[in-house]
């Protein structure tokens, strides 16, 4: 191998990861179009195979179709986990949409306040302008014991998800 074959096959790889990336984006955009022109089936279809290779956006909103039955049957178990595979990701939508199945119970066994108000905050950290909103009222609901256990695991995600906030 020569002194240049490194770089070159470092500069292809990254040129096809950011190539890779903005087609997906256009995927993504796609798909959101299909969305609003009601056309589920080819919008899951458009989805499907980034939210598949671990696409956030993606992800997130194969979790809306999940929730609110567009294409699909609905099945808030199967939203749930959507939205959580892309929260676990970063994504703010989808942590708020975490956040309002654990405080509702939707898909779970029952209501879980702590991990609601810790995905509230997570989802306020990363932008979104309604988390803040939420988080103010599902603390409403909780102990003192249950705010300290949840700041337990907002310290814990926030050094892992949001390492430079």
């Amino acid at each position: 191998m020569t002194k240049y074959a490194a770089p070159f096959l470092t500069l292809m790889i990254v040129t096809r990861l950011c190539l890779g990336g903005a087609a997906a984006h256009a995927e993504i955009e796609h798909a959101r179009d299909l969305m609003e022109a009601s056309r589920f089936q080819e919008a899951m279809t458009e989805l499907w195979p980034a939210a598949r290779s671990g696409n956030a956006d993606a992800e997130e909103l194969i979790g809306v179709m999940y929730a609110m039955g567009l294409g699909v049957e609905q099945d808030y178990t199967r939203a749930f986990e959507w939205y959580l595979r892309s929260a676990m990701k970063g994504h703010p939508g989808a942590q708020s949409g975490v956040g309002w199945y654990y405080e509702v119970g939707l898909g779970m066994p029952e209501p879980d306040l702590v991990r609601a108000y810790m995905w509230y905050v997570l989802s306020a950290i990363g932008g979104d302008p309604d988390a803040a909103i939420s988080q103010e009222e599902v603390i409403k609901k909780m102990t003192p014991e249950q705010i300290e256990k949840a700041h337990e695991l907002i310290d814990d995600y926030r050094v892992w998800m949001y390492p430079f906030r």
